[in-house]
């Protein structure tokens, strides 16, 4: 992005936080805006791609501590409300003061507005990272614990498809700039000091292409949508984020890429839950199979399984089945916890209800022994 966009855009207002937000409500903000304003949640609504660029265009800037500082330098500079222009309507003022020149100046003395040390740091054009990207990805449940290969559709800085990203046209090379070889700045002598500028000949990147591409003019990259194809590990939780390292933008001249982040949503489970690395179920059983004990059939993702239910099983009790649970980091497995809840029938048939009743007139009416103390009424007053 420009730094042009730093005076003239408040990201803060993008993702609706305060200046003084931290890193993690940053994130927040960014999740809760990306996941609805993300293309896959509303495909074909250019408004809200719209907005998901700008949202990941500020998140690119305020997730970053050194950008954000930059950031907050260059808007305190003309305060709250983002840049409006010197007197006169435009982006120059009296004398024909050009905001390029007062870029230079924030941005090459020091690294901030107040300029800091004796010299003046050269501005370079030399090999750069390239940005950090971020997208969303939601899989269904089974995709999460079985691990899956997908396809992440981003858009942004890519290597050259002409010139592959070295900036040189088809068949020709950089070269090593002959005026600063390759060092990118040149001293300039001034009385008692020595400054040191920018090399005029190859603009600060210290090479030079007496050939551009004539695709990205000579800086390796270009705008395009790509499509990544990335493996997502088995058992991967909701909320993951994962990166991908080098899938990011492609950095400028001859600079490494950047990465690429995940952050992962797994759809819900018609039955299945997850706690930890284990899975949970719930799983009706009858008075009967409470009462005296049965041998019940239970899913796990893969294979039905036999579970024991002990005789005087009370409704809540949770059994463990080894090894059947979630996939964990370091190649072993979960459990699956079970939880059993006795299903009281809505309509007896006469015969049921009958041998119901039966069974009451043999119970023995001590399962509440413990409340009786409790159940004498004491006159009022005393």
């Amino acid at each position: 992005m420009a730094q042009r966009d730093y005076f003239e855009k408040d990201y803060y207002a993008v993702l609706g936080v305060a200046k003084d937000a931290s890193s993690a409500d940053i994130a927040k903000a960014y999740r809760g805006l990306a996941r609805e304003n993300h293309p896959d949640a509303k495909p074909g609504d250019a408004a809200a791609e719209a907005r998901f660029k700008e949202i990941s265009e500020a998140n690119a800037v305020l997730s970053s501590a050194e950008k954000r500082k930059e950031y907050d330098e260059v808007r305190s500079m003309v305060g709250p409300g983002g840049f409006r222009g010197f007197p006169g309507g435009d982006s120059t003022g009296a004398g024909g003061f050009d905001l390029g020149d007062l870029f230079g100046q924030v941005f090459r003395n020091g690294g901030g507005p107040a300029g800091g040390g004796t010299g003046r740091r050269a501005e370079r054009r030399g090999p750069r990272k390239g940005r950090d990207v971020e997208t969303m990805l939601t899989l269904s449940f089974a995709d999460a614990m079985a691990g899956a290969t997908t396809t992440l559709r981003v858009s942004g800085q890519a290597p050259c498809h002409t010139c592959n990203g070295s900036g040189a046209a088809p068949g020709t090379s950089p070269i090593t700039c002959p005026v600063c070889s390759g060092s990118g700045v040149v001293a300039s002598n001034q009385g008692l000091f020595s400054f040191s500028e920018p090399c005029s000949a190859c603009g600060g990147s210290g090479r030079q292409i007496p050939t551009p591409c004539p695709t990205c003019a000579g800086s390796g990259v270009e705008i395009r949508p790509r499509e990544i194809r990335a493996r997502i590990p088995a058992g991967v939780r909701d909320g993951a984020r994962i990166r991908l390292a080098g899938r990011g933008e492609a950095g400028s001249y001859g600079g490494p890429s950047g990465d690429l982040f995940v952050d992962v949503h797994v759809a819900p489970h018609p039955l299945f839950g997850r706690r930890g690395d284990h899975l949970t179920v719930r799983v009706p059983v009858t008075f009967a199979e409470a009462a005296l004990g049965a041998q019940i059939v239970v899913p796990t993702l893969d294979n039905p399984v036999t579970l024991r239910i002990a005789a005087g099983t009370e409704s809540g009790t949770t059994m463990r089945v080894k090894g059947k649970g979630a996939p964990t980091a370091n190649g072993g497995v979960g459990d699956l916890l079970v939880t059993v809840e006795v299903a009281v029938p809505r309509k007896l048939t006469r015969t049921q209800r009958k041998a119901l009743e039966a069974f009451a007139d043999l119970d023995d009416g001590q399962i509440r022994a413990a409340l009786e103390p409790y159940l004498v009424a004491e006159p009022i007053g005393t």
